[in-house]
């Protein structure tokens, strides 16, 4: 394993740099290199720890830390604690400092930066102060108080001043480390055009560190020795794998978890999806493949006319089911189980496909959670969709869309007429395509990686003219690939022209589904289809058995061929008017009893409103 890349700038810049300001990552555990012999051993420490171990070797003899509750310590090293009070004390007022333990001397932020000041002024001891906890030294950077203004004025002038100690042969600088999980946490005016001041960003655990943790940690695991060589390789490769994301405490605590709940190396996938979701058994995994040969018939019973764009879907929850998705991709196992983006004519069977997706994965239509995008257009939405930023009001509430993935993590996601949503949303969900993952408000990470995410759009249907009218862009007698293809180019001019985010195409890839208009002969499909589901429902609820005959199946049909250009739910009105309200009219009117059939004959219209010739037999 390599030295990681915060480690090695420090290691390079502080010949010349006074100050650090370390962010990120910094509660972590921290692989440090300690040499043994000829070897390297890499072992799991706290930031303070690393930091006092790499001073130490590099000659520092004061080092000290610092934070605004507890004030200065030094549990590593009393002695340099003492020392260090004896250097910053020097010609002031030791009341203003108070013993709290035999490592720990408290004091006002205030008075430590006099002391800080005075510290790394001297020329005697080469010392080092690391200030804790500076994201929580002022209520707002871009608002300081008289006060907070004069500490970091302090700290500014301490770090303009560079202070060399001689050590062995050499000088070193004294230095200054500051603290902070984000860097505009500190006042900015700080540390811009500072060119004493360097940032290190401390990234979560690489793949190569959480590999080094597995291999050094693999013993504490459960039924270890019971595995072959060729099983040992293939669970650690999915532990590296699955772990994409996780901080290192994190992957310790996924070892304890393995432990406390007996769960053997071999299933690790159990042990992670246990620590993601509070549950051990993974939908996905109970997909057999019996299963996945049936999708194609269960979804075209229900879907009609789109044999394309179910192809291409169900090669999508195909790779999902296999735990092929992105595999091209660096991180793929963090990622969303598969993206979707549904274009096309409206009524054609976007949101169908949705949710029959959703019932055959996940066994009911709720697991398909729907955004209408339509209502996230305004400069606030990211917070409403995501949730508020820590601090803001409503941040403890969280987001709609991140309390529906904590609710329901094994779900699609389908999110509504996406080109409605305000730009700042897009930000977001390149994150959650990237990474497969978000913290919400309260702290808490959201894994969107057993997701399927589908965007649907009506982008390409229709273009403006040089007067901002609306005219088609497509027709129904266009051949599908023409309609195709110009719905593909308005999409991708939409997203690089209009909004200028190539960047969310490329991540969407070529999971595009275009959705065709409902034609002639799926027309009929989808009366046949509505006929026998109303007529089922009847059957079932009061026994009243439905028969229609030809003429009138014709004359729905052709009613049905009127209407086209809405789609399937234009077709769904047809049969609502022409039927539905038709037939229960004959119903109440005539006192249709339960245990009859009833014949539909033919299907008369009369001003806009049919009326049905039945006959009716009892049972």
């Amino acid at each position: 394993m390599e030295l990681p890349k915060w480690h090695l700038e420090m290691d390079l810049f502080k010949a010349f740099k006074t100050t650090f300001i370390v962010e990120g990552n910094v509660y972590d555990l921290q692989p440090y290199p300690t040499k043994i012999e000829e070897s390297t051993r890499w072992d799991m420490v706290m930031l303070d720890n690393y930091l006092h171990s790499y001073l130490k070797e590099s000659g520092y003899e004061n080092i000290v830390f610092y934070n605004n509750i507890d004030g200065f310590s030094n549990e590593f090293d009393n002695d340099a604690l003492k020392s260090f009070l004896e250097i910053s004390c020097q010609g002031a007022n030791n009341n203003s400092i108070r013993q709290t333990s035999d490592s720990c001397y408290n004091a006002t932020l205030e008075r430590a930066t006099d002391m800080i000041r005075e510290a790394l002024g001297n020329r005697k001891k080469p010392s080092a102060i690391i200030m804790n906890l500076a994201s929580r030294y002022v209520s707002s950077p871009d608002n300081l108080s008289d006060e907070e203004r004069e500490v970091y004025s302090k700290l500014l002038l301490t770090s303009l001043k560079r202070t060399q100690v001689k050590v062995n042969d050499g000088l070193v600088n004294n230095l200054l480390f500051i603290i902070a999980n984000k860097i505009n946490d500190i006042p900015t005016w700080f540390y811009i055009d500072n060119p004493h001041v360097k940032t290190l960003m401390i990234q979560k655990p690489d793949k190569s560190v959480r590999k080094n943790f597995i291999d050094t940690q693999i013993k504490f695991f459960t039924d270890v020795e019971s595995l072959t060589p060729d099983e040992l390789y293939k669970s650690k490769e999915k532990f590296v794998n699955l772990t994409d994301g996780f901080k290192n405490i994190e992957l310790n605590g996924l070892k304890t978890l393995c432990r406390q709940e007996n769960i053997p190396f071999n299933k690790i996938s159990e042990a992670i999806t246990l620590f993601k979701y509070g549950i051990k058994k993974n939908p996905w995994d109970s997909i057999s493949d019996e299963k996945l040969r049936e999708i194609e018939q269960s979804i075209k019973k229900r879907v009609k006319g789109q044999e394309s764009g179910i192809t291409q879907t169900i090669d999508i929850v195909k790779r999902a089911v296999s735990g092929m998705s992105g595999l091209q991709h660096s991180s793929s196992s963090s990622k969303p189980k598969g993206i979707l983006f549904f274009a096309g004519p409206t009524g054609t069977g976007k949101t169908e496909l949705a949710k029959t997706l959703a019932e055959w994965l996940f066994g009911t239509e709720s697991a398909c959670i729907r955004f209408d995008m339509s209502e996230y257009q305004q400069s606030h939405s990211d917070q409403k969709l995501l949730g508020a930023p820590p601090g803001y009001v409503g941040y403890e509430s969280g987001g709609q869309l991140t309390n529906a993935v904590k609710e329901k993590p094994f779900s699609i996601l389908l999110f509504d007429e996406i080109e409605k949503a305000h730009p700042s949303i897009f930000d977001k969900f390149l994150q959650i395509l990237e990474d497969g993952r978000m913290t919400d408000g309260k702290g808490e990470t959201v894994y969107f990686s057993d997701c399927i995410i589908i965007f649907t759009s009506n982008l390409g249907i229709y273009t403006k003219d040089e007067y901002g009218r609306r005219l088609p862009n497509v027709n129904i007698e266009m051949e599908y690939e023409e309609m195709k293809q110009r719905v593909l180019g308005a999409i991708k001019d939409y997203f690089v022209l209009e909004l200028g985010r190539p960047e969310l195409l490329n991540r969407i890839g070529n999971n595009f589904v275009i959705f065709d208009f409902i034609r002639e002969e799926t027309a009929k499909l989808i009366v046949d289809s509505q006929i026998k589901k109303i007529s089922t429902s009847l059957l079932n609820e009061r026994n009243i058995k439905v028969v229609i005959s030809e003429n009138a199946k014709e004359f729905l049909e052709k009613k049905a061929m009127s209407n086209l250009e809405n789609g399937g739910r234009g077709i769904g009105n047809v049969i609502e008017k022409y039927f539905v309200n038709s037939l229960s009219r004959y119903i109440f009117d005539n006192k249709v009893q339960e245990n009859c059939i009833l014949e539909v004959i033919e299907i008369i219209e009369d001003k806009d409103i049919a009326e049905l010739i039945c006959e009716v037999k009892n049972v």
